[in-house]
């Protein structure tokens, strides 16, 4: 009777245990969490300050302040360099940290319900018809909406491409992973075909402005730009966040998320529109940018373990510090001249995954 009853004790406080590990998991998580909003807002700093022009970093800091709470601080800088810090660095770091959040979690997303660990925000056709759009407003219709011409039309561009995936998908009754993603990059083949005829068919002397876009640039970012990405990134995100349980069945497998209620091809489906919505609109402020998508999910699941929970959180914010500083790096290797940041991130994503390869094997 000792024996059971000692038994029965040992049973009952391992969910005890299992909550205390849980519970020093998550603490450890957050903390984690916490130390990369800090070195969030150095990058932030630090970006602000590097360039053609350096500015210290407690000028950057004086103006931030002067511009939140007018009054604050002496104004010890000049008109010009105060211009510099807020109307050029300041919206294009932002701007950066708002995209490279959207493309990590929307590859972090495509990865769970596709079980494809290659999937990434460009797979789906999307960044392609963001491009069409593009150089339809580039080389053709002319910038009949000002400065918001090349964002509209990119961002109409990426919707029509999400629309004619998933009239594709349903033509087809393609409604497996596999089968979906087949269908998003035969699409990607017929938009970027018609893009290079719009290209062929424009003038050649603009097609370099063209070509930086389709690299990806960030050096039109403005402060009203800015809410779009914004708004999206939180709201999607949040959808990501509150269905990470839903994420984490699906990479299990189709069968295992169906015996626990989840409707497989209705929630895939879901998805993959919620990730094209993000995709489109970074795409159409930023340009294509690649690998972002790809490399951060890996990254994350590497240091912080593949519960969704996580993921989704560490993978905007480790996307964001990412692209700030390849933005940093796009800005200073040639200054004054601005390297197109899509060189910087495929050649760090390139290496990457030769050493992933490397690991792997």
């Amino acid at each position: 009777m000792t024996d059971q009853t000692e038994d029965f004790r040992l049973a009952s406080s391992r969910p005890l245990e299992a909550r205390e590990k849980r519970k020093i998991v998550f603490s450890g998580f957050a903390l984690a969490m916490v130390g990369g909003f800090g070195l969030l807002l150095l990058s932030v700093i630090f970006a602000v300050s590097v360039g053609a022009v350096s500015v210290p970093a407690e000028t950057v800091f004086g103006i931030l302040l002067s511009k939140v709470a007018p009054g604050l601080v002496e104004v010890d800088w000049s008109k010009g360099r105060e211009a510099i810090v807020w109307e050029i660095r300041f919206p294009r770091v932002l701007l950066a940290a708002l995209v490279g959040a959207g493309l990590a979690v929307v590859g972090a997303a495509l990865q769970a319900v596709t079980r494809n660990p290659l999937a990434d925000p460009h797979l789906l056709g999307i960044s392609s018809g963001g491009a069409f759009g593009a150089i339809l407003a580039l080389l053709h219709t002319g910038l009949f909406l000002g400065l918001l011409t090349v964002p509209f039309m990119a961002f109409v561009g990426a919707l029509g491409a999400t629309l004619l995936v998933l009239g594709v998908t349903r033509f087809a009754a393609a409604t497996s992973a596999d089968r979906l993603v087949l269908a998003g990059v035969a699409v990607s083949f017929i938009i970027m075909a018609g893009a290079n005829v719009l290209i062929f068919l424009g003038d050649p002397r603009a097609t370099h402005t063209v070509v930086f876009w389709m690299l990806g640039g960030l050096g039109l970012a403005q402060w009203s730009h800015l809410v779009f990405p914004l708004v999206i990134l939180a709201v999607c995100g949040a959808y990501f966040w509150a269905r990470a349980g839903d994420l984490n069945a699906m990479t299990i497998g189709d069968e295992t998320a169906s015996t626990l209620g989840i409707p497989v091809a209705r929630f895939r489906l879901t998805v993959f529109v919620i990730g094209a919505l993000i995709t489109g609109v970074m795409v159409a402020f930023s340009g294509m940018i690649g690998f972002v998508g790809l490399m951060i999910p890996h990254i994350v699941r590497f240091v912080a373990g593949g519960n969704y929970v996580r993921v989704v959180p560490a993978s905007m914010l480790l996307g964001a510090i990412f692209l700030i500083w390849a933005d940093i790096l796009a800005r200073t290797i040639m200054s004054p001249e601005d390297m197109p940041i899509g060189i910087v991130t495929g050649l760090i994503g390139g290496v990457f995954f030769i050493w992933l390869l490397r690991r792997q094997s």
